[in-house]
């Protein structure tokens, strides 16, 4: 399964700036960038292949590939918002050569933005381990397995689950 490449959003405008360095560590402004003239416009794809996850910028009409980042995971430094706006970003790209460049990149309406972090949450949240459940129903058959959600607890007897409620009404 891990040949295939999976599209998980796409957005038809996306705006690209070259971004000046970062000036404190208080992070990157969208103010300090040149917003009236982007530098490219394009279409955005986020893909993944695996458990590894894409952000392809590509011309809108021939799909050739403006630029690609490999987010390794969200948040994180692979995509970064800006401190003053909830439609921009600075994305680390990288060319084949493993180089690296950090430029900004936003969009026209706030739901896209709101659409690009979903999307990657969804993806890290479905390809990230859930240890806490594989520990929680990794114990012997007949032990039990506290639920703090639900404040109940859940007798694991072979290949049966039932609440404890349940079972002293069957004693």
């Amino acid at each position: 399964m891990e040949d295939y490449e999976t599209v998980i959003l796409i957005k038809q405008e996306i705006f690209v700036f070259q971004i000046p360095p970062r000036a404190t560590n208080r992070g990157y402004r969208a103010a300090d960038w040149k917003l009236h003239s982007p530098d490219w416009t394009g279409r955005m794809r986020i893909v993944s292949k695996g458990k590894k996850c894409f952000i392809k910028l590509e011309d809108k009409t021939t799909g050739e590939l403006f630029a690609k980042a490999p987010i390794d995971k969200y948040p994180g430094i692979a995509l970064e918002a800006v401190t003053d706006s909830s439609r921009y970003f600075v994305l680390r790209i990288e060319d084949d050569n493993g180089r690296a460049a950090f430029i900004g990149i936003g969009f026209a309406d706030r739901g896209d933005s709101f659409d690009l972090n979903v999307s990657l949450q969804e993806h890290f949240n479905v390809t990230k381990p859930h240890d806490h459940f594989s520990k929680a129903f990794a114990t012997r058959a007949g032990s039990e397995v506290p639920l703090a959600a639900h404040h109940s607890k859940w007798l694991l007897n072979k290949d049966v689950c039932r609440t404890s409620q349940n079972i002293s009404n069957t004693m």
